[in-house]
């Protein structure tokens, strides 16, 4: 979720530099992301007021135009954007939603959609995942080439089954990685958190859970995707019985005991992989893992440039922010950053004169902004040393493995 306070920074300084084009661009593209459609496409159109031919703010109003429900000015920027790119008239426009089946385009009155869920289009890819090679290698691997190679599987006697957990500290992406997957197998991703369940009459949070699948079945292919999945899967032994039939009805459901999961994609993120329960995690359920551990420099270094990118900056060392930032998560970046900007914003409403964000900026800022992720590690240390029997923490230990090899040396070059 994008921060209100960044956004409430960037509009001041939007409005210290209203000839900012990157800037309102920037700031359009946060809105769009905090579901402000109608603002979104305002900052939009002040872009294409000074630069009408600018592709990636036509194709952001068409989008925001989209969602704020104006279809025919969403139409009339995809076809401006078509025309500047040389797509074909009546293609759909880059990148574009899944196609609609036939036969609801044949429907004069389509059903609406279920209101209640924020069943989305993604329009990200792996690719807009900043680093993080290992994760994306071993997400091709267990999940998108297979996925891209039906008969390649046939020839090998190999189903896909199962779902796959993305486990790790706070604020490292596991959300935004599973929205990519999404968006990398141009499906629709229906995210699921613990409120949108649980409800405090009997049985309804059962009957949530089938509903959701049902949705996710109906708008296959879809990825279907639980957050805090240790909340809603906690072990039974530790919860009332009510609390129980949830995790029972959601392995029915992830069992396809009564209608068939194909074409529905389930991952599900935690930070507490060792409170969910054991049966969610035999074959066929989430029966494969995968560590989503902080930024590695290459990926704090494009991070850093990416919330940078559209803010007034001179003279920064990034190799030394990167360097000052190991075990930051990428919520921390994006906090430091913006704690830095509104450093320098502070100084620039004072004077009246807008400056940019310079080292000085960063270096107060990182005596007040520390990585979130030491408590969490300090548990999952515990964890992966004396409870990892069946070898589900084994990538978890080679990491601790390779942090203590790192200090070893950098110890033994010190003296």
């Amino acid at each position: 979720m994008v921060s209100d306070s960044v956004i409430s920074a960037l509009q001041a300084a939007s409005r210290l530099d209203p000839d900012n084009a990157d800037l309102h661009l920037h700031l359009a593209d946060l809105l769009f992301q905090a579901g402000r459609a109608a603002e979104a496409l305002a900052e939009a159109r002040q872009v294409l007021f000074t630069q009408p031919d600018r592709l990636e703010a036509l194709r952001l109003a068409a989008w925001a135009a989209e969602e704020a429900g104006d279809p025919q000015a969403a139409a009339r920027y995809h076809r401006l954007n078509d025309a500047l790119t040389g797509v074909i008239q009546g293609a759909a426009p880059l990148p574009a939603p899944m196609p609609t089946p036939v036969l609801a385009e044949a429907d004069p009155t389509p059903e609406p959609p279920d209101a209640r869920w924020d069943l989305q289009t993604p329009r990200v890819t792996l690719a807009d995942v900043a680093g993080m090679t290992e994760v994306k290698r071993r997400l091709d691997l267990a999940l998108i080439s297979p996925l891209r190679n039906p008969e390649l599987l046939k020839m090998y006697g190999a189903a896909l089954g199962g779902g796959l957990l993305l486990y790790g500290p706070p604020g490292c992406g596991k959300t935004f990685i599973a929205r990519a997957v999404a968006g990398e197998l141009n499906a629709r991703f229906l995210a699921v958190g613990l409120s949108d369940v649980l409800d405090m009459y009997m049985g309804q949070s059962e009957r949530n859970l089938s509903e959701v699948f049902a949705l996710a079945r109906r708008n296959a292919p879809c990825v279907l995707f639980f957050d805090e999945i240790d909340a809603l899967g906690r072990r039974r032994s530790q919860m009332r019985h009510s609390a129980a039939n949830v995790v029972g009805q959601l392995l029915s459901e992830l069992d396809g005991a009564k209608a068939s999961n194909e074409g529905v994609f389930v991952l599900a993120a935690t930070n507490s992989p060792w409170d969910v329960d054991p049966a969610l995690r035999r074959p066929g359920r989430f029966d494969r893992t995968l560590l989503v551990l902080p930024p590695d420099a290459a990926a704090r270094l494009a991070l850093l440039q990416s919330q940078l990118r559209s803010r007034p900056h001179e003279g920064l060392d990034l190799s030394a922010l990167v360097q000052q930032t190991e075990g930051f998560s990428g919520a921390d970046l994006t906090y430091l950053v913006s704690s830095a900007t509104e450093l320098a914003m502070e100084e620039a409403i004072a004077s009246g004169q807008v400056r940019p964000v310079r080292q000085a900026d960063f270096v107060r800022a990182l005596r007040e902004v520390r990585p979130s992720t030491a408590a969490w590690f300090e548990s999952a240390r515990n964890v992966a040393q004396f409870a990892n029997q069946d070898g589900t923490y084994d990538e978890l230990l080679g990491y601790f493995r390779n942090q203590s090899g790192r200090n070893e040396s950098g110890r033994g070059r010190g003296r």
